[in-house]
């Protein structure tokens, strides 16, 4: 089993191609890294800066440097001794542009009897023999009498969008009517998506077209260009996207290690709560949502709960605090109910007998299903679960729900492997893209694979919760930051801060809400959490940030139906912290209080990721401050020649002070990943190291099996009470030096006050003995 020791994760795109990647790749074995982890390469929709939406399995992208980019980066990659982790994308294709994607030109061009009919996932007796195209801005009568399309070059134009014509079903003199009326698809207004779409998407993204990999000619056409990296050598692991859009995410990854030769392979999957990985998943692990989590809870002071909660109520104008099972369930419902209307009534289609009222109780199912899909015939008792609660919240319903558990307990049946694909984009479009943008309290719990009911966790917790991933997936990445989460790794510790001082955020709150109000509670407090979070952000990605959070929210105003009143007085507020001195003066107060306590936040999540049981990955960039907000703004171009100026002055011996610069985060990021390169030895294990005296809360500290791991909690707290003061910790009598600060103790019993009088983390590893010296 070859599995990294840590990641380096590169966001390819065309400012960042192939090419500039491989000039990095000493930069990140000089970091420590030893695998550089690669965004998606096919060949993806143009101007994709993501590369999700492939459109070309045959070719690496050419504008992200081709195969021959590909070659250099790998050559580079092993050069410098690191190895090559790619992420694939097998759920999906790009549709937004039809002539880039031959697969789905050739389905529109010929309908049924096209090859890639079996590729799609396509409902051709509810379309009447068409695929529905939800393109239009009005309805089809409109358009054809404002004269919106043309015949061109032997296609179909509709502005800027081309589609193609069935053989010999027209020329320029055409009737448009008549030739539209002949063709494989139809043209409609996009409003009708929502119930009305005839092929599986990823979620709600009409443009990312599902495909049927569980066809055997499918996989093979689709991966014949990645399975060649792997032979090749190009690529040594594979990160597979979204599994849980697959029928059958478990056959996938078997057939996958089948024609790999067992290549590892990462699985991007979201775990709710106490859930487990699939043990029968030819996988090494998740991509490490789940360790964002934890790391993230041990960091927030429980005693700021209940100040908060009430701060949320009362924005709320509630009586008592908002429930998170509560708000879920109603914005998974309507999901089910809107956008996602067609998936549900594509399962109602393939009940092999009617259910009266079947429609109600497959959106209540899906409303509360406990995670994000069980794989049948393991998980079962999600379904047996949601079943109970839907016909609590539903009495009137119990008849089709207790008529459709059967149906879709039973892993043969087709609306069953449906229902398990469907429950995933309820859940990620309901939780993630629409309750993480309501529930506020703090925002930096509504994070990717977080449950933000759960405020915080104990040290004890944590530590248990580390010693079941040392002894279930151990390969398993951990993150802090991803090109998909909702805020960077240090927006999230300094909002953090807040859970210390939640009393001088309300007045904060309040002092900023008289100067630049706004008519949404929670989301003003959303958007001031964001930018003190983030600050010093730019004008530009503070609007743009705003813009997508109250959109998303949907409470004030929504993507289909702007509301250009709020949108001003809300946009207006983001100029207030540049233009308004009295609001700039109130943020610049706060932040003297929070940006320091976030460093040390930052500080101690990172060499805590970087330590912990899993294989660390670190995002491009977050060696220094990761200070971003929500896609696309997490996705900026990197600046390696100031990472590379620093590192260099980190290797002549700078001890960089804790400041707006993130050199310190650099120094942490470095050492800890050469330590657990250089000396894997000290990382075979996971036990708690007690922390003894007054201040034990504000310490965390853990033995991975000699390398020691000792973080700062609750900074403000530490700070009110004067200090560590008697605290210590109790290691054993050998020497030891901390490989941050480069000072060395004598072991035994360590206070807190001398170890970590430089930086709020160290790194202990035993200290070279006398012969190694000499």
């Amino acid at each position: 089993m070859t599995v990294p020791i840590s990641t380096y994760r590169l966001q390819i795109r065309e400012s960042f191609d192939l090419d500039s990647a491989a000039e990095v790749a000493a930069y990140v074995r000089d970091l420590g890294a030893d695998w550089v982890y690669l965004s998606p390469l096919l060949k993806a929709t143009a101007g994709s800066d993501h590369g999700y939406d492939v459109v070309d399995h045959s070719l690496v992208d050419p504008v992200r440097g081709g195969a021959a980019g590909l070659d250099a980066l790998s050559a580079a990659a092993h050069q410098h001794d690191l190895r090559v982790l790619i992420d694939i994308v097998p759920n999906h294709m790009g549709v937004a542009v039809p002539h880039e994607n031959g697969w789905w030109w050739d389905l529109l061009t010929h309908g049924r009897a096209s090859r890639y009919a079996e590729a799609f996932d396509v409902d051709w007796e509810f379309g009447q023999g068409k695929v529905r195209i939800p393109v239009l801005g009005g309805t089809l009568e409109e358009s054809l009498e404002a004269g919106e399309f043309t015949i061109e070059n032997g296609e179909l134009h509709y502005f800027e969008n081309r589609f193609p014509l069935a053989p010999g079903t027209a020329d320029a003199s055409s009737d448009i009517t008549e030739v539209l009326a002949k063709q494989n698809y139809e043209l409609m207004n996009w409003r009708r998506a929502d119930a009305e779409l005839n092929y599986r998407r990823f979620f709600a993204v009409n443009t990312l077209a599902g495909i049927r990999v569980e066809v055997p000619w499918v996989f093979e056409e689709s991966h014949a260009e990645i399975l060649r990296w792997v032979r090749n050598g190009l690529a040594d692991g594979l990160r597979v996207d979204h599994p849980d859009g697959l029928a059958d995410p478990g056959g996938y990854l078997d057939t996958l290690a089948a024609a790999s030769g067992g290549t590892e392979v990462w699985v991007e999957k979201i775990l709710e709560g106490d859930e487990q990985l699939p043990t029968f998943w030819a996988t090494a692990g998740t991509t490490g949502y789940d360790a964002l989590a934890d790391i993230d809870r041990v960091l927030v002071d429980p005693a700021g709960r209940d100040a908060l909660d009430a701060l949320d109520t009362r924005l709320r104008g509630r009586a008592q605090p908002l429930d998170w099972h509560t708000l879920i369930h109603g914005t998974k419902r309507g999901i089910a109910d809107t956008i996602l209307r067609s998936e549900v009534l594509r399962l109602e289609r393939l009940l092999p007998v009617p259910i009266e009222r079947a429609d109600d109780a497959i959106a209540e199912l899906l409303a509360c299903f406990p995670v994000y899909r069980s794989y049948l015939p393991v998980g079962r008792e999600h379904l047996t679960a949601a079943a109970e609660l839907a016909i609590k919240h539903r009495p009137e319903l119990a008849h089709a729900v207790e008529a459709l558990v059967p149906l879709l307990a039973d892993p043969n049946e087709p609306i069953a492997i449906r229902f398990q694909q469907t429950s995933g984009m309820v859940m990620a479009k309901g939780v993630e893209d629409t309750a993480f943008y309501r529930y506020n309290r703090l925002s930096s719990l509504t994070e990717v694979g977080a449950d933000p009911a759960e405020f915080s966790i104990d040290a004890a917790e944590f530590h248990r919760r580390q010693v079941v991933r040392q002894a279930s997936f151990p390969a398993s990445l951990t993150t802090l930051s991803t090109h998909d989460t909702k805020r960077g790794e240090d927006t999230r510790a300094r909002i953090n801060v807040l859970s210390e001082v939640p009393e001088l955020w309300d007045t904060t709150l309040a002092a900023l809400h008289a100067r630049a109000p706004l008519d949404d509670g929670p989301l003003e407090n959303l958007l001031w959490e964001s930018i003190v979070g983030s600050w010093p952000a730019s004008r530009e990605r503070l609007h743009a940030y705003a813009e997508k959070a109250a959109r998303e929210a949907g409470n004030s105003t929504a993507w289909t139906a702007p509301n250009e009143a709020f949108e001003k007085s809300m946009h207006a507020l983001v100029d207030s912290a540049f233009d308004d001195t009295d609001v700039v003066r109130i943020v610049e107060e706060f932040l003297a209080v929070a940006a320091p306590a976030g460093w040390s936040n930052s500080l101690t999540a990172k060499l805590i990721q970087l330590t912990a049981p899993g294989v660390p990955d670190v995002y491009q960039g977050s060696e220094l401050w990761e200070t971003s907000l929500v896609d696309p703004d997490n996705r900026r171009a990197v600046d390696f020649v100031v990472r590379r100026q620093i590192l260099a002055e980190i290797d002549a011996g700078a001890h960089p002070p804790i400041d707006s610069t993130g050199a310190a985060k650099l120094l942490v990021t470095t050492t800890a990943l050469r330590l657990r390169r250089d000396h894997p030895e000290l990382f075979t294990r996971y036990a708690e190291i007690p922390v003894l005296g007054s201040a034990a809360t504000h310490a965390i500290a853990f033995d991975r099996g000699g390398a020691v791991t000792i973080g700062t909690r609750f900074p403000l707290g530490l700070e009110k009470r004067g200090g560590w003061g008697d605290t210590s910790v109790m290691l054993p009598n050998r020497r030891v030096i901390d490989t941050i600060s480069g000072r060395a103790f004598d072991g035994g019993n360590l206070p807190l006050a001398d170890l970590l009088a430089d930086y709020p983390v160290a790194l202990l590893a035993p200290a070279p003995s006398s012969s190694e010296n000499s």
